[in-house]
């Protein structure tokens, strides 16, 4: 990839997944989400492509992100790469131990990234790590990531690198915790369990969750959608400023790329879903730290709420 290139990205999602784009000097090309699993929708997808064929530029890469552990439609997305022949890149930064048909997530692509920062399942404190089947991307990749320095008995560099090795100790931290990842899982995917169960026959609040069983989410983080022409005029932020006056910490869903200041001027294909949904969207309280006195808390504060 080079400068002026064009890459594929999924809009509704945190900036990480289009900074190295434009580090790269290429150009974002932002595509809108569908409502089942707020990710990447196949169909402007598939617009975007053929659109920017027509436009005399062929996407390098497609990126897509599997939003707060749900995983996309990556039987679709998929099939559409292939067709047009672009590598997907699997942003999986939220999705650790999440699976589609069985198969985890960031094995479908041409490479899938994970992320250890602190609010992640399992944690290095920071950084994360690249997986593929692709030996020589991989070769590649930890050639760049260490100041691409050539065999030579010298230093010698004819590329420009980075450091962004992970030393063996946060390494050593991160490989131990993968031993209990299926336990952090689970113990995500009780939080949204009892969120939905104490919430499910409340108007007006609905969840992001899996919609068949091919999907297995993590529930990295449990995610609702508020709206206040159901439930009596209660928003989103209603409940988010009621919790934090209660030392509950609480935050919008992401607010889509197409959308922020620095990428508002990069081409976007879509119909508005992800801004919708960036509206009406919140994520609750989902640590795997959290006990039942903590769930029972935070439930009694939302219901007081919609009461009101």
């Amino acid at each position: 990839m080079k400068a002026g290139d064009e890459v594929i990205a999924s809009t509704f999602t945190f900036s990480a997944t289009i900074n190295p784009i434009t580090y790269l000097r290429a150009t974002p090309i932002l595509v809108d989400s569908e409502p089942e699993t707020w990710n990447m929708c196949p169909i402007a997808l598939e617009k975007a492509i053929k659109d920017r064929i027509n436009k005399g530029k062929k996407p390098k890469a497609i990126i897509v992100v599997h939003l707060y552990g749900m995983p996309a439609k990556i039987d679709q997305i998929m099939e559409i790469a292939n067709l047009y022949e672009i590598p997907v890149i699997e942003d999986a930064a939220e999705a650790l131990g999440s699976k589609y048909k069985g198969k985890a997530l960031g094995s479908f692509g041409k490479c899938g990234i994970f992320s250890f920062n602190g609010n992640k399942i399992i944690t290095t404190s920071g950084g994360g790590a690249l997986i593929s089947n692709d030996e020589e991307l991989i070769v590649h990749t930890r050639f760049l990531a260490t100041q691409a320095r050539d065999n030579a008995p010298h230093y010698q560099h004819s590329q420009i690198g980075y450091n962004y090795r992970m030393s063996n100790i946060v390494a050593g931290i991160g490989r131990g915790q993968m031993e209990v990842l299926d336990a952090r899982v689970e113990l995500r995917r009780k939080n949204f369990h009892f969120y939905k169960s104490q919430l499910k026959t409340v108007a007006g609040i609905s969840f992001l969750e899996e919609s068949n069983k091919n999907y297995y989410s993590n529930y990295w983080l449990t995610t609702i959608l508020v709206d206040p022409h159901v439930n009596g005029g209660v928003t989103r932020e209603d409940m988010r400023i009621t919790l934090d006056q209660k030392n509950i910490e609480s935050r919008p869903l992401w607010k889509p790329m197409h959308q922020q200041p620095v990428f508002k001027d990069c081409p976007y294909y879509g119909n508005g879903i992800s801004e919708k949904l960036f509206e009406k969207g919140l994520c609750l309280p989902s640590g795997s730290n959290m006990n039942g006195e903590d769930r029972d808390r935070i439930i009694k504060v939302l219901f007081k709420i919609l009461e009101k």
